[in-house]
Formats: structure tokens, C-alpha cells, sequence
């Protein structure tokens, strides 16, 4: 069986949310046979197909950026041809490109959408793409959610229940347990029981409100990412916020290791499922998110994995770190509930094994 995958990003170029999972799925199941196209867009393209792991990478330049969308007139010849030759065509939801791409050349072969986010920044040119989103919807096979909070509450998927499936985002096991010196390392730089952020540093993640509750608690924070609002955070100039920029995944891990708990401030709905979440889980560390309807709370069950909180609110934020900073045994425990969760779950092989079938499915005209 072949697949092919479209996002708008991917390898080298970006790793983040989506990209990571696009990559565990295809590595997943390359063990069982299944060969992976990956087509998306770059500013400087790879002029030839390039091996990522167990799978091939395909660019088109991008053309223009516009409204957080790259556009692209090569795309549609590179698809027309690597379409042709899928047994399945899995798109990544959003990206408004891939809608106009696949009502213009639309397969032979089934399709499917894992839907990840709702579009919630462009909300003024909503009126004007929504005919073709849903027509693009209409239009696949299947659909995926990757939460079942985010179908009940996306004002869009409750459109479409009757194709829609759960396949909750899954994350590989850990290779081996953080390097002691890494650990080391990091604990001689930022100390230990500190909370920690990973991630992008973007307008939805709800950073200026953690920022506050650090400054109301005096709490140890270590922020580990690159974004528009790094600027921002180190004008605050928090003599107990440390901001480190970009980590690897072994320093990742060894941040893990180290700290109380993961703090998630996320408020908007852009923050669809939270992967980071996720690798807190797989960590065992307890973790505080804001319930803002998405999968994140699938994720951080509040009082069981951790705490969760009303988004944009410091100081709910500043008394749920306070009290796992002041209950460790409260805090391991939830950490402990989290790797179980993260294993009944999480796990990248549960999430392979439900898209096979998904996949097997749509070829035999069964979904």
C-alpha cells in the first residue's frame, strides 16, 4: 500500500506539531509494508526526492505567502503525479492550497483528512473560504479527529459526524532514558522543580499570562522555543524566568527530567491537541493546561494527569502551579497517571494501527 501525505510544511524546513506527526505515522508503518510519499511546500525546495527514515519527501516551491498560507504553481503538477500512483491520498488539515488542489485534480483513489485545527487567526477571510472548505469536506472520504472533544465542539466537524473517526495523535516511546550527563548539564545551568514550557512561541499559547503567574508565585519557569513573541518575553527581563531558546529532543528530555511539572498556557483553539502534552505524558510528569475545549484536556485530565485551568487567567495559572509546587507527592502522582495515560492512549503504535485500518478500510470501499 502506498500513501501519500500533504501538508503545507514539512522536512527539513519545519518540524513542529502536524510535520511530527505526519512522520510518525509514516515510520509507524513502514514496518508493515506501507510506503510514504510526504508532499509539501519549501522556500528553497530539494530539487529531487529525499529519503526522511523509512519514507520519501517531495517539495514544491512555495510562490507566495499569503494570510498564513503558502501558495505554490508547481504543487499541482507534483500532485497530479504522485497522486496517480497512491492508494491513498491523506491530507493535513489546514491549509486552503490543498482544498483548491484537490477539488482541481481530484484523485482516482480514496481520500482522507486528518482535521487538526480549526482556522481560528483568519477568522475575517472566513466568509470568503468557506465555501471551498466546505466543499473540500464534502468532498473527501473520511475524516479524522484527533480528540473527541474537538468533534463535539468544532463548529465545523459537527457538520459532518457521520464520516468523522477518532484517531488520537500518538508519540514513539522514548529510544532510552534522558543521558545522565545531559541531565547533569542542565542542572548545573537551570537547577531542578522548575516548571517548564516547550514549544513554539506563538499568539495562541497563552505565554504573556505564564509570564504573569511566574511574577505572582516567584516560581522557578524555564521556556524553551523560538517565535514572533520571544521579543515580548524577554522585555519582561523575570529574574525567575529563564528563557533558553531552541532545545534539542535529547536536551528536551533532559528539561523533562528536571523539572516539577509542564505548564501548557494555551487559550485559543489554535492549540488543537497539544503533541507537547503528550511528550510531558510520556515523561511522567504532571501538567497544567487551560480548558479551552480542544484536545488538551483529552490529553491533561484535570485533579487525574494534572491541573486545568480557565485560559487567559494568571492567577488561576499561579495557584495551580502553586500547589504542585507545594505538593510533591500530589505532583508525582499525577505524573505517574499521566504515564499511564500516555500508554492506554498516546502511544505512536495505537495511532499507526487505527489509521491502517482506516487505510485498508477506504481501499476496500468499506468507510
Amino acid at each position: 500500500m502506498r500513501i501519500l501525505h500533504l501538508f503545507k510544511t514539512y522536512l527539513p524546513e519545519s518540524f513542529t506539531g502536524i510535520e511530527r506527526v505526519i512522520w510518525e505515522i509514516a515510520e509507524g508503518l513502514a514496518p508493515l509494508g506501507v510506503e510514504t510519499d510526504v508532499l509539501a511546500l519549501a522556500g528553497e525546495p530539494s530539487r529531487e526526492p529525499f529519503a526522511a527514515g523509512h519514507h520519501t519527501v517531495h517539495h514544491a516551491r512555495r510562490d507566495l505567502y499569503l494570510a498564513s498560507t503558502g501558495l505554490s504553481l508547481s504543487l499541482f503538477g507534483k500532485f497530479r503525479a504522485l497522486a496517480a500512483r497512491a492508494d491513498i491520498v491523506h491530507y493535513h488539515f489546514p491549509w486552503p492550497m490543498m482544498d483548491l488542489l484537490h477539488l482541481v485534480q481530484r484523485p482516482a483513489c480514496p481520500t482522507l483528512v486528518t482535521y487538526h485545527s480549526d482556522i481560528v487567526r483568519q477568522r475575517l477571510l472566513a466568509p470568503f473560504y468557506q465555501p471551498l472548505m466546505h466543499r473540500f469536506l464534502q468532498g473527501v472520504d473520511h475524516i479524522v479527529a484527533t480528540s473527541p472533544a474537538y468533534a463535539e465542539t468544532s463548529r465545523v466537524l459537527t457538520r459532518y459526524g457521520k464520516k468523522i473517526s477518532i484517531v488520537p495523535i500518538g508519540l514513539a516511546e522514548r529510544q532510552s532514558p534522558p543521558a545522565k550527563t545531559d541531565v547533569a548539564a542542565w542542572r548545573q545551568r537551570v537547577g531542578a522543580d522548575f516548571f517548564l514550557f516547550v514549544g513554539a512561541l506563538r499568539y495562541y499559547k497563552g505565554l504573556p499570562f505564564l509570564l504573569d503567574a511566574a511574577e505572582r508565585t516567584g516560581l522557578p519557569l524555564v521556556i524553551a522555543g523560538e517565535g514572533e513573541i520571544r521579543p515580548e518575553i524577554e522585555a519582561r527581563n523575570l529574574a525567575n524566568v529563564r528563557l533558553l531558546g531552541s532545545v534539542s529532543d535529547a536536551d528536551k528530555e533532559a528539561l523533562l527530567a528536571l523539572c516539577r511539572a509542564f505548564v501548557f498556557p494555551s487559550h485559543l483553539r489554535s492549540e488543537a491537541f497539544g503533541v507537547a502534552l503528550v511528550e510531558a505524558a510520556r515523561a511522567g510528569k504532571p501538567m497544567i493546561s487551560c480548558e479551552i475545549g480542544t484536545g488538551t484536556s483529552y490529553v491533561n485530565v484535570d485533579r487525574e494527569t494534572g491541573l486545568t485551568v480557565p485560559p487567559a487567567d494568571p492567577e488561576a495559572l499561579a495557584a495551580a502551579m502553586r500547589r504542585l509546587a507545594g505538593d510533591q507527592e500530589a505532583a508525582r502522582q499525577m505524573g505517574r497517571n499521566a504515564r499511564i495515560r500516555y500508554e492506554k492512549l498516546f502511544r505512536a503504535e495505537t495511532m499507526c494501527a487505527a489509521y491502517l485500518d482506516l487505510y485498508r478500510a477506504l481501499a476496500r470501499g468499506k468507510v
